[in-house]
């Protein structure tokens, strides 16, 4: 498509000569533009992706991809739909629990929290859990008084290994001065890390056999969690457990249906940031549109030589179109690779950011997650690409199109 002459003018158009660098400059500021463009566009676009993984993954591991559960009551044949829910295509894991609201109290501390009774077979396969104990073992999470708590639950009261913490739940026994809440100490034997403030923060864990008494829910739970082997097909498995259920009170709701707003939220957050930070490269392709005209009128006397030493119009329009293309191609290619070293850097750069100014830049307890995370989906990367160089390329058409009309005997009257 390009010849070695055209390709020789255009290499020599782009190395400025003195009384020329105005030109070149602004076509420099335009690579630069192209190039932070799409960096830009490539670093967001993966912290959003990693965002949503990370905060699906973990999510999804502590609350499991559907739940089934009974309105107003708690499933007291939940072995039997245990063992049938088993028998779903797609299953992989099935944990019956049973939940409650409690009072927190620990010394002088106090909070809300929810009570999460599990076996300690379950806690085991629920890796999301067990994969990060930081102190303690699931070995001791057993007996009547043993219970489980999250980081930063034990940071803030103070909490070790072997601590006391009272629980008080509203459900108790009536009397005939009202219902008497129920009070009991029980032992940490294990802090874990999930990861997610919140569960970190309120959520504490024991024995199904310790929490069905504690709450007065003998041999029932009160919802069974459910992973299947993908989560992005559940509603597949949604349909056939629902199918499979003989008990007409049991609702069975999948991650798609609990966590829809919030992930539609994400995916137009998502959307929205993409299309504002495509502007970014918009602007650098105008500025490509601002540097050809430049060059086209800088070098309108040497386009009328061309033109009488025989260079056609087409010649002269794919000069310039070389010109331009190569201001974005490199513009692009700049910015994949300071955009892909930013992203497989960014928790270096986030820790290096924070120890410059001391300041913590991702506190967990206002973004969720603890920290930054980046995914890069290579489609997405490509097609940022694709969107820069055609926005380059389209740039150029217009001063290509001046240029290869240009009358060399107008160009060359005055001269």
């Amino acid at each position: 498509m390009f010849g070695r002459f055209e390709r020789m003018v255009a290499g020599r158009y782009l190395r400025a000569r003195r009384g020329e660098r105005f030109v070149s400059i602004i076509a420099i500021f335009s690579l630069i533009g192209i190039a932070l463009g799409v960096a830009t566009l490539i670093i967001v676009m993966a912290v959003m992706n990693g965002f949503k993984a990370d905060l699906m993954s973990r999510v999804l591991g502590l609350n499991g991809d559907l739940n089934i559960f009974s309105a107003g009551h708690s499933i007291t044949s939940y072995q039997d739909d245990v063992v049938a829910i088993h028998q779903v295509p797609g299953v992989v894991r099935v944990t019956p629990m049973a939940e409650g609201t409690v009072l927190i109290d620990a010394g002088s501390y106090s909070s809300g929290g929810m009570v999460r009774g599990i076996t300690q077979n379950d806690l085991r396969d629920l890796h999301a859990l067990s994969d990060n104990i930081i102190e303690g073992k699931i070995d001791n999470f057993q007996g009547d008084d043993a219970i489980a708590i999250g980081s930063t639950l034990a940071a803030r009261a103070g909490l070790t290994i072997g601590s006391k913490i009272t629980l008080l739940s509203p459900n108790g026994q009536a009397t005939p001065f009202g219902t008497m809440p129920r009070i009991r100490a029980y032992r940490v034997t294990a802090i874990f890390d999930a990861g997610v403030n919140d569960y970190d923060t309120s959520v504490v864990l024991m024995p199904l056999a310790s929490a069905q008494r504690f709450l007065m829910m003998p041999n029932a739970v009160s919802l069974i969690q459910v992973a299947t082997a993908d989560s992005l097909q559940v509603r597949g498995v949604t349909h056939a457990i629902a199918e499979r259920l003989d008990d007409p009170r049991l609702r069975v709701m999948d991650w798609t249906q609990s966590n829809n707003a919030f992930l539609g939220a994400l995916a137009v957050q998502q959307n929205v940031m993409f299309l504002i930070l495509t502007l970014i490269i918009l602007v650098a392709a105008f500025n490509v549109i601002s540097s050809m005209i430049m060059m086209v009128k800088d070098k309108t006397r040497d386009i009328a030589v061309l033109r009488t030493l025989g260079a056609s119009r087409s010649a002269i329009m794919r000069i310039f179109l070389m010109c331009g293309a190569s201001v974005g191609v490199s513009g692009t290619l700049i910015g994949f690779v300071l955009g892909v070293v930013f992203c497989l850097n960014i928790e270096h750069i986030q820790h290096g950011v924070e120890h410059l100014t001391h300041t913590n830049l991702f506190n967990p307890e206002f973004y969720y997650l603890e920290h930054l995370p980046a995914k890069l989906i290579w489609s997405e990367v490509i097609e940022v690409m694709v969107m820069a160089l055609m926005l380059s390329f389209l740039a150029t058409l217009y001063p290509s199109w001046r240029a290869a009309r240009t009358d060399p005997v107008e160009a060359l009257r005055h001269e």
